[in-house]
C-alpha cells in the first residue's frame, strides 16, 4: 500500500524541490569549476590573480553539497546501518527508521536553525575580496538544513503512514549463508 492521498500534495512538492536542488546544484559545480579556471588563468598566465574567485568558490561548494546532501537524504542515499536493519525484526526495523527520520530530521533542524544565527550574527561584516555580507557564507546551512528537515519529515510521515515494513535487501557482494 501506497502513502495516504493527503501526502500526495507534499511529496509533489518536495520532488519539484529535489530536482530544483539537484539543477542548482549541477549549476553550482559548474559555475565554482568556471571561477577556478579563471583563477588559474588570472594567476598564470594574466600574473592578475583575481580575489573573488576563492570566495565565490567556497560558497558555491558550500550550496551544492549541502543541497546535494539534501537530495541524498530524501533518496536515501546517505549513510546508514542496512546490515541492522536487515536482521532487525519488523517492528523493530520500523522503531529504528522512525528514529533515523526523527535524528535526520531534528540534525537539518538545528543545522538551518543555528545557520541562521550564524548569518543573522554576521551579515554586517563583508566577506574578504566579494562585496557581499559575510553572513552568505552561512545561508547554505540554512538551505541545506531546512531541505533535510523538510525531505526526512516526508520520509517519516511516508513511513508511518504505510501498513508494511520495507525489507531490507542486503547487497550482492553481501551474502549471508
Amino acid at each position: 500500500m501506497g502513502a495516504i492521498p493527503a501526502l500526495l500534495p507534499l511529496r509533489r512538492v518536495v520532488r519539484v524541490l529535489a530536482n530544483l536542488a539537484l539543477w542548482i546544484s549541477g549549476a553550482g559545480l559548474i559555475a565554482m569549476t568556471a571561477a577556478v579556471f579563471w583563477q588559474v588563468i588570472g594567476r598564470y598566465v594574466l600574473n592578475d590573480s583575481p580575489s573573488w574567485t576563492e570566495p565565490l568558490s567556497l560558497l558555491l561548494m558550500s550550496w551544492f553539497i549541502l543541497l546535494g546532501a539534501a537530495v541524498g537524504v530524501r533518496e536515501g542515499d546517505h549513510l546508514g546501518f542496512e546490515i541492522g536493519l536487515h536482521y532487525a525484526s519488523p517492528p523493530v526495523r520500523r522503531a529504528m527508521e522512525v528514529f533515523t527520520h526523527l535524528l535526520v530530521m531534528g540534525f537539518g533542524s538545528a543545522m538551518a536553525w543555528y545557520g541562521w544565527d550564524l548569518a543573522a550574527g554576521t551579515w554586517s561584516a563583508k566577506m574578504a575580496g566579494v562585496n557581499l555580507p559575510q553572513g552568505v557564507d552561512y545561508l547554505p546551512l540554512v538551505g541545506g538544513g531546512a531541505l533535510i528537515a523538510l525531505f526526512s519529515l516526508e520520509k517519516l510521515l511516508t513511513d508511518l503512514t504505510t501498513d508494511r515494513v520495507a525489507a531490507v535487501p542486503l547487497s550482492p557482494s553481501h551474502s549471508v549463508d
